[in-house]
């Protein structure tokens, strides 16, 4: 091609590049009613890598050092409340009467103590009980159908794997002897709806504990998925448990199990955007799923590959949906606590495995707090309830109330909230309000502390009231 020809080429080519429409604009960033928002990070006293909300509204926690604080959502203030003993790595839940129950605690690494305790939020004081026939470092500790609270697995004051649980009876420890089995740190277990124990992992093969007499396991179905340590499960409706993350590499798969069925099996959901390991996953009161923190590193705690984007589950589609993005990288010990007034609080990190001591904390306001007016409860709610109560809470927006939730109230540590699971409550129409049927006994929500959340059609919780459910 002559000169002359090239010149007359690059002449058109800029004339037709003149004639284009110029490029569309970017698409405008998601909104906080859509993805949601974080707040500031916010100075704490200590790393919280054991979080659990109180009947009363506060939130207790504590860490590897220092006392354990107690944080008043209200004023912002933390006050320390010494412990009987040194709770680093033990196993919680809430007793019927709304006292938090723990079980062991730390020597130093892998070597576990036999203290039992109880915290009082009424008189904020701890009491030390009858201590357990062994050691416990990362038991895992639930309250069961009648009240009554099973611990398992840790290690001992030797190091070694505790087989046998035991049951705390609100005076005295039994050893369940027929159930010696080794399982994992911090089994991932839930109240069955026959009463039983099932197990979810982090090993593959799931299982079934029967508790009573000298107690009992038997299989399970096989998870789909290989080992999710430090993955993070939860029983998003009664019997329904959604297993997700864990696994090194970690793993972005989440599989789900319906105990309901005459044959449960494992079955795959939807897969998340990101691989995580050491993440939390919490329940919402739209019955929804929110997984924070964690990392896609490979190894144990790797801070390489940190996730900051939060991710939403939708039971109904098993679908994933990106939310927010935090500030502070929290994998190994991170926490995620749901509030009563539908916030979420995101704190921890560090205090072991060779990551920053993250000495602070951040709320996340997910979008259903920007969607709208959000439901009211008027008039007085009962502090107490009984199982198989209908109680009747007034509302003006009975009308457009969608869904009741009950919330057991989130006692959270190691990727792993112990007692957490939503109980969709029937309803009706009533005068001023809605009537509301609560569960006809403890093997669909074991009694405890639960906050009652109203969600209208748009997806709209009210503030959660804190229930006691009792027999």
């Amino acid at each position: 091609m002559t000169k002359t020809a090239q010149r007359g080429l690059l002449l058109l080519l800029c004339a037709c590049s003149d004639s284009l429409p110029p490029p569309p604009p970017p698409p405008p960033p998601p909104t906080v009613a859509q993805v949601g928002q974080w707040s500031a990070v916010q100075a704490a006293p200590i790393v919280q890598l054991h979080l659990h909300l109180l009947p009363d509204g506060k939130v207790l926690s504590w860490g590897r050092v220092g006392d354990p604080q107690l944080w008043d959502p209200a004023t912002g203030t933390f006050t320390a409340v010494p412990s009987p003993s040194r709770l680093f790595c033990a196993g919680h839940d809430f007793l019927p009467d709304g006292r938090l129950f723990v079980a062991g605690g730390h020597i130093r690494d892998r070597y576990g103590l036999p203290n039992a305790n109880v915290f009082d939020p009424g008189t904020a004081t701890w009491q030390a009980l009858p201590p357990m026939a062994a050691g416990r470092w990362y038991p895992t500790t639930m309250t069961l159908p009648n009240g009554d609270v099973l611990t398992l697995a840790g290690t001992d004051s030797a190091a070694a794997d505790v087989t046998i649980p035991e049951v705390w009876d609100g005076t005295s420890w039994r050893q369940l002897t027929g159930a010696g089995f080794a399982l994992p740190y911090y089994p991932r277990t839930f109240v069955a709806p026959d009463g039983r124990v099932f197990y979810a992992g982090e090993g593959r093969q799931s299982l079934y504990l029967d508790v009573t007499g000298a107690g009992r396991w038997t299989g399970g179905p096989q998870r789909l998925f290989g080992t999710r340590n430090y993955g993070s499960a939860v029983m998003y409706e009664p019997g329904k448990i959604l297993y997700v993350g864990g696994g090194d590499p970690p793993t972005n798969t989440a599989e789900i199990i319906d105990l309901n069925e005459p044959n449960p099996v494992w079955r795959s959901t939807g897969s998340m955007r990101f691989r995580r390991r050491q993440m939390d996953a919490t329940l919402l009161p739209t019955g929804e799923v929110l997984v924070t923190g964690g990392t896609e590193g490979s190894g144990f705690n790797n801070p390489v590959g940190a996730v900051h984007v939060a991710e939403l589950w939708n039971p109904a589609t098993g679908r994933w949906t990106r939310m927010a993005s935090n500030r502070v990288t929290r994998i190994y010990h991170g926490t995620t606590l749901l509030l009563p007034d539908g916030r979420l609080l995101h704190a921890g990190s560090g205090d072991a495995g060779g990551t920053v001591d993250e000495l602070n904390f951040e709320l996340y306001s997910p979008p259903y707090l920007f969607q709208g007016p959000r439901p009211t409860m008027t008039g007085t709610v009962p502090g107490v309830v009984g199982y198989g109560d209908t109680v009747v809470v007034e509302t003006p927006d009975a009308a457009g109330i969608a869904k009741v939730a009950l919330i057991r109230l989130g006692s959270v540590t190691h990727a792993l909230d112990q007692g957490q699971r939503l109980v969709p409550l029937t309803f009706s129409q009533a005068a001023n309000g809605v009537s509301i049927a609560f569960p006809a006994s403890g093997m669909i929500a074991p009694p405890g502390p639960y906050m009652l959340f109203l969600v209208n059609g748009t997806g709209v919780p009210s503030k959660g009231q804190i229930v006691l459910l009792r027999p």
